[in-house]
């Protein structure tokens, strides 16, 4: 953690320049840096950052790591979230510090900026081909001891591969697996317990690999909380569950690794007693949203942590052009759509009166646009600003190179630096 803050304290003092979306004013001329910004609290609204913005609440930050970390310990879980939902490492500290045991990555080049910034445990939910990546996972592994880091194997044919290269790269010691386990139509992952056994028993053979136990990821057996999709969910857990305690007894101390941030409360709770340490990778409770993980997770389903939306988008009016229609300046160049478009939440009026959105809805997104239908009885016209929530977290960040957080005036407090 000591190499972490120090990078991360970096980062505070990093100047931000003004090509950056919402600083072309206020950084103009000026060095303009995360700590600076928290001494001086800028308003996010109404001042010198230019619209459209993205921001994050820092209340709301606070209250779900928090909140899922006492959920965590209350469930008898470790937490590994996904790093792929921001790729922040100032957000990252602040999910270590409230007990995260490490951080997940999907890919060898987000494992690379994890480790630039001194992260020592992390888990690649995911298979290792690219030899290029695996010659620096060699590398890396030979360089630093006590570097914890997990990588998923499905097949023979990739335990081959990856034991071999890193026999070639002169790795030091073995890369620590996890047995994926899938299901049919899914994606990665063995598809039936018996497979996953052989490939077991493969990685038992290879020189460069251990054994650490199994893992999955359940959230692509659905996108709703029907009772059917909870009970697939439920049903694949066992499964990974009879496969975890299946390979404890060829293994030290058994992982077993599931968790998106749908469903994790089921999968908590049917593995719950497991002969293994079962470690979610949750990624989405830090910010929360309006839309998917509102609406599907275990928060709206009342069974599990209660979590707060803690992203926004606020953009400015353009025009009105038409009877119930506006257009606002906010558009698929600055918030996520694959899993549904933003909420409006607040109309913000050029005099600063801020009101709730009531039934205004966002129909259609162009690139730079949002078509706004407006209820009757409902006013927008240029110079009023719209403030968005947004569904799906992970396609939102990677909008963004820096984010200004702010407190619950919307004073910036802190500005997140992203690493896509």
């Amino acid at each position: 953690m000591e190499v972490l803050r120090e990078r991360v304290e970096a980062l505070r003092h990093r100047a931000i320049a003004p090509t950056e979306k919402g600083f072309g004013t206020i950084a103009a001329g000026k060095t303009v840096t995360a700590a600076a910004l928290e001494l001086q609290r800028p308003p996010a609204l109404g001042g010198e950052f230019t619209m459209p913005l993205l921001v994050l609440r820092d209340s709301a930050l606070r209250h779900n790591a928090a909140v899922m970390a006492g959920w965590c310990a209350a469930a008898g879980v470790r937490l590994a979230p996904h790093g792929k939902t921001t790729m922040a490492p100032q957000l990252f500290t602040r999910q270590l510090d409230a007990g995260a045991a490490g951080i997940t990555a999907a890919t060898i080049s987000q494992a690379q900026v994890f480790r630039s910034f001194g992260i020592s445990k992390i888990l690649i939910a995911n298979e290792l081909t690219d030899l290029a990546g695996i010659r620096w996972l060699a590398a890396e592994l030979s360089a630093d001891q006590d570097w914890e880091c997990f990588a998923y194997v499905d097949s023979l044919a990739g335990v081959t591969l990856l034991d071999e290269a890193l026999a070639t790269a002169g790795a030091s010691r073995p890369l620590r697996v996890l047995v994926e386990l899938g299901f049919p139509g899914g994606r990665t992952g063995c598809r039936g317990i018996a497979g996953a056994l052989a490939v077991a028993a493969a990685v038992e053979q290879a020189s460069l690999l251990e054994l650490a136990g199994t893992a999955g990821y359940e959230g692509g057996l659905g996108h709703d909380a029907e009772p059917q999709t909870l009970a697939a969910v439920a049903g694949y857990c066992r499964q990974l569950r009879e496969l975890g305690e299946a390979l404890a007894a060829l293994v030290a101390d058994p992982i077993i690794s599931v968790g998106g941030s749908a469903y994790f409360d089921v999968a908590a709770r049917e593995l719950d007693g497991a002969a293994a340490e079962v470690l979610l990778r949750s990624g989405c409770y830090l910010t929360h949203d309006h839309g998917e993980y509102a609406r599907i997770g275990p928060a709206g389903r009342g069974s599990g942590p209660q979590l707060i939306p803690a992203i926004e988008l606020w953009a400015p009016v353009l025009s009105a052009p038409e009877p119930g229609l506006a257009l606002a300046c906010a558009g698929r160049r600055d918030v996520a759509f694959d899993q549904g478009l933003p909420t409006p939440l607040w109309i913000r009026r050029p005099d600063g009166v801020v009101l709730p959105a009531g039934d205004l809805t966002v129909t259609r997104l162009d690139d730079q646009h949002a078509y706004l239908s407006l209820p009757e009885g409902t006013a927008l016209a240029p110079g009023d600003l719209v403030g968005f929530g947004i569904s799906h977290p992970c396609t939102t960040f990677d909008k963004w190179r820096v984010i200004p957080v702010v407190d619950d005036d919307y004073q910036v407090i802190d500005a997140i630096h992203t690493f896509f």
